[in-house]
C-alpha cells in the first residue's frame, strides 16, 4: 500500500496536493492512501511508527508549531524509518542548504513560489519510479487495482479452505490474494519457506520454534501450530532458532 502523508498548516496549499496527487494517482491503478495533518504533533507523530505499509512524506519546512527538518530527523533518527521517502515543502529556499546538511536523505524539495502543480506532478513521477524498483514485493491485481505487499512485511501465507485464494498475513493487516499458494511460491524468494502443504512462512520474522508444541512463535508476537512432520527438520535447520 502506498501512503502519502502531508503535513502543512497552510490548508489551501494542502488540499492543492491532496488534488494533485488524486489527480496523478487515476492514471496509475495502484492502491494508495491520503494522510494530512496541519502540525507536528501527537497524531503526525503517532503515523510516523503505524505500520501501514509503504510512506512518502511531504512536510512543510515551517509550521507553528515545529519544523518538517525536526520532523524528517524523528523519521529517520528516531523511528530508524530509512525506507520512507521524505520531500521537503518550502517557501524558504534559504533552508535548502540547512536541510542538505543534515544528511536526512531527503528525496526532493518543493517550492511553494510559482508552478507549484508542475513541481508536485515532477516529484510524484520520480515517486513512483522508487515505488515500482523498491524493495522485492508480492503483486496481485483486485477489484482492478494493483497491490503490492513487500516481502518483509509478510509474516506468512495460508491456502484458503476450498478456494484458489490465499490469505497473506502481514505485521499491519490480512489480505486475500486472488492466487493459490502454488503460485504465490513460484513468486517468492528464499526468505520463504513451506512448513505445511497450505503454509509459507517468512523465515526472517521467525523468532522461534517450540518442538514439542509445534508452534512457531513470530517476532511480531503472532504465531503458527500448522507445521507438518516432514518439514520439521527443514524448518529447525534454516531458522537457527530453537
Amino acid at each position: 500500500m502506498l501512503n502519502f502523508i502531508l503535513c502543512d498548516d497552510d490548508e489551501k496549499f494542502l488540499e492543492v496536493m491532496k488534488n494533485d496527487i488524486r489527480k496523478f494517482m487515476m492514471n496509475y491503478n495502484t492502491s494508495y492512501n491520503i494522510y494530512s495533518f496541519d502540525c507536528y504533533d501527537h497524531d503526525f507523530n503517532g503515523i510516523t511508527t503505524a505500520d501501514i505499509g509503504y510512506k512518502v512524506y511531504f512536510l512543510d519546512i515551517r509550521t507553528g508549531n515545529a519544523s518538517g527538518i525536526d520532523a524528517a530527523r524523528l523519521i529517520r533518527e528516531k523511528v530508524e524509518d530509512w525506507n520512507s521517502l521524505i520531500v521537503i515543502v518550502t517557501a524558504y529556499d534559504e533552508y535548502r542548504y540547512t536541510a542538505l546538511t543534515n544528511r536526512l536523505f531527503l528525496l526532493d524539495f518543493i517550492s511553494k513560489c510559482g508552478g507549484i502543480d508542475d513541481k508536485i506532478l515532477s516529484v510524484l513521477k520520480i515517486i513512483m519510479k522508487h515505488y515500482d524498483t523498491r524493495e522485492k514485493c508480492l503483486t496481485y491485481e483486485y477489484n482492478y487495482m494493483l497491490h503490492k505487499i513487500e516481502f518483509r512485511k509478510i509474516v506468512y501465507i495460508e491456502k484458503e479452505q476450498e478456494s484458489k485464494r490465499s490469505i497473506v498475513y502481514t505485521t499491519y493487516g490480512t489480505f486475500k490474494v486472488p492466487k493459490s499458494i502454488v503460485e504465490l511460491e513460484k513468486t517468492l524468494d528464499k526468505r520463504f519457506l513451506k512448513v505445511h502443504r497450505g503454509f509459507l512462512v517468512n523465515l526472517n520474522m521467525v523468532r522461534t520454534f517450540d518442538v514439542k508444541s509445534n508452534v512457531i512463535y513470530f517476532s511480531n508476537g503472532m504465531k503458527l501450530d500448522a507445521v507438518a512432520r516432514n518439514h520439521k527438520k527443514e524448518l529447525m535447520e534454516k531458522c537457527h532458532c530453537c
